[in-house]
C-alpha cells in the first residue's frame, strides 16, 4: 500500500509517489490490475509510463461512471 499527500493533483506528487511507495512496501512478483477513475493524475503520461514498465494492466471506469 502507498499514499501521498499534495496540495495539487500533479501526478509526480500524487499517483507516481504513492505507487512508488506501494512498490517499495510490496514488490510486484505477479501481474496486477490497477483500476481507477478517469482523473487527470491517473491518465497522464507520467503515471502511464510508470505502469508500462511493470506487469500492470490499467483499467478505468467509463466517463460519468466513477462508482464501477
Amino acid at each position: 500500500m502507498g499514499w501521498a499527500l499534495s496540495e495539487t493533483l500533479e501526478a509526480e506528487a500524487t499517483t507516481v509517489a504513492a505507487f512508488k511507495m506501494a512498490e517499495r512496501n510490496r514488490p510486484l512478483f505477479h501481474s496486477l490490475l490497477f483500476h481507477s477513475d478517469r482523473g487527470v493524475q491517473y491518465a497522464c503520461s507520467a503515471f502511464r509510463e510508470q505502469l508500462e514498465e511493470m506487469p500492470v494492466l490499467r483499467s478505468m471506469s467509463r466517463k460519468g461512471n466513477c462508482s464501477r
